[in-house]
């Protein structure tokens, strides 16, 4: 029996109105699904603030027993899951294969962290018992976008549930399947009480609505920069916590000492993996004056020879952009670079939503592709000279997410990485990079920090309550 079915996958009532599933490489419509409205978020924040008092009190081996089953669905519907991903989110089978690991990933990572320690014993110079505790937040918010829909949902969503919070959970419209209903069907499927995950595909109305709400101490928002930006700003007038993880514009540094072929094949996943729609894509390719012609000339040839078309029903390299502005952002983005002075080494044009991977030489600061976050697969290749100046180029710009550096000196490349201001470096590896082990987040106007991954999800989604007891109430002096 299908997980998601089109029919039925879908049975509350929102009063957002509907909209179609389309398939971004043809047009075609998947399905229908309700939106939700602002009134909704209210329904089911109360909803979930009803449910969430039960399941934190639930022993920890049973919150982990539902994570652990939810893992396992991941791979047991893969065949199903991947079809969505692939159809709706224009992902190629690989990169949906991806997500679907480590969605399950995820699921098992978190269902750990429902049986770590809570908290300390601490010294206290009274004759009392004194120690922290680390409890539920609540009803913990997650706001996720359309290019890893279902990474991107599963991160925030696991460890929020396994340590003892409901979740309100509204993704992005475009992926509203495989970004959302697909994790309440999951979750179903794997034992999770009602109640505790509320699914709420909708805008940006629905999304502030959801950050404004009493109810929901704890926001997860990833996304772009500017909208990053009013949440934070949304949350901090409500004095909630607000994690945010946001856009980038990450260097590739390829020093002088690189092998250029090896170099290229980091360079070439880096921009045009999943059609240059992660955040961590390579946005600014920095590569040592001596070897930039013949990199440039291989990452061309490399880009040329790639495969862009319909993911579900062709075998290619890169699929469609995720809808006609993107599309329209990108190439314009790429033609006002060759007006400033640009070369076009390679792509630059598209068929439908689907844009040719894109080489741009003789970037510099006036170059729009170069200086701005695309979200596109496009690839600017500057020169530099020096190691003094690749740090100062790679440092430069508003964005701190990620950061790669190709040479033959791993202990050369440390020592550069460690002087360029980042939320995650990589020696001898592209940009583009995640596990569910790991601490992922930026600085600066890539996020407030690593907040999701690993230890940082017990921070993320508790609080920290100090605690005493005595043996007798205390006697004061007045």
């Amino acid at each position: 029996m299908p997980l998601l079915d089109p029919k039925t996958w879908q049975p509350v009532r929102l009063t957002g109105g509907g909209a179609d599933v389309v398939e971004p490489a043809t047009g075609e419509a998947l399905g229908r699904i309700a939106l939700a409205g602002a009134d909704d978020v209210g329904a089911a924040c109360g909803a979930a603030a009803r449910a969430w008092g039960g399941w934190a009190a639930t022993p920890y081996v049973a919150r982990a027993a539902v994570l652990r089953r939810a893992g396992d669905l991941f791979a047991e519907h893969a065949d199903e899951l991947r079809e969505w991903l692939v159809r709706e989110s224009g992902s190629v089978p690989g990169k949906a294969d991806f997500e679907l690991h480590v969605a399950a990933q995820e699921c098992y990572e978190a269902a750990a962290l429902a049986s770590r320690p809570q908290g300390q014993v601490l010294p206290s110079e009274a004759p009392r018992l004194s120690y922290t505790r680390r409890v539920p937040v609540g009803v913990t918010g997650v706001i996720a976008p359309f290019n890893a829909p279902l990474i991107l949902s599963i991160r925030s969503v696991a460890p929020a549930l396994a340590l003892g919070n409901a979740v309100v959970l509204k993704p992005d419209p475009r992926t509203a399947v495989c970004g959302g209903l697909a994790l309440a069907a999951v979750f179903a499927e794997a034992g999770l009480p009602e109640g505790l995950l509320q699914v709420l595909p909708g805008g940006a109305d629905t999304g502030r609505a959801l950050v404004a709400d009493p109810r929901v101490p704890v926001v997860s928002f990833t996304g772009s920069t500017a909208a990053g930006r009013a949440v934070g700003e949304l949350a901090g007038r409500h004095l909630k916590r607000v994690h945010l993880e946001l856009g980038g514009n990450s260097a590739l540094v390829v020093l002088e000492d690189a092998d250029v072929e090896a170099a290229v094949a980091q360079a070439t996943w880096g921009s045009f993996f999943h059609q240059g729609q992660i955040c961590m894509t390579t946005g600014r390719h920095l590569v040592h004056a001596s070897l930039y012609d013949a990199y440039v000339e291989l990452l061309a040839q490399r880009a040329d020879s790639l495969a862009v078309g319909d993911p579900h029903r062709e075998r290619v390299h890169l699929g469609p952009l995720i809808d006609h502005g993107q599309l329209a952002k990108v190439h314009g983005l790429v033609e006002a670079s060759t007006a400033q002075g640009a070369k076009l080494a390679a792509g630059g044009t598209h068929r439908g939503l689907c844009y040719r991977p894109t080489v741009l030489a003789q970037a510099d600061d006036r170059t729009p592709a170069y200086a701005e976050e695309v979200f596109g697969p496009v690839a600017p290749v500057r020169s530099f000279h020096t190691a003094e100046e690749a740090v100062a180029l790679a440092s430069a710009g508003p964005y701190g997410l990620s950061l790669g550096i190709v040479t033959r000196d791993a202990a050369l490349g440390l020592e550069l990485a460690d002087r360029i201001p980042t939320g995650i470096a990589h020696v001898n590896d592209q940009t583009v990079n995640d596990e569910a082990v790991a601490p992922f987040g930026g600085v600066a106007a890539s996020g407030t920090g690593a907040r999701f991954g690993g230890e940082a999800n017990l921070e993320a989604f508790t609080d920290l309550r100090w605690t005493t007891v005595r043996r007798e109430p205390a006697g004061h002096p007045f």
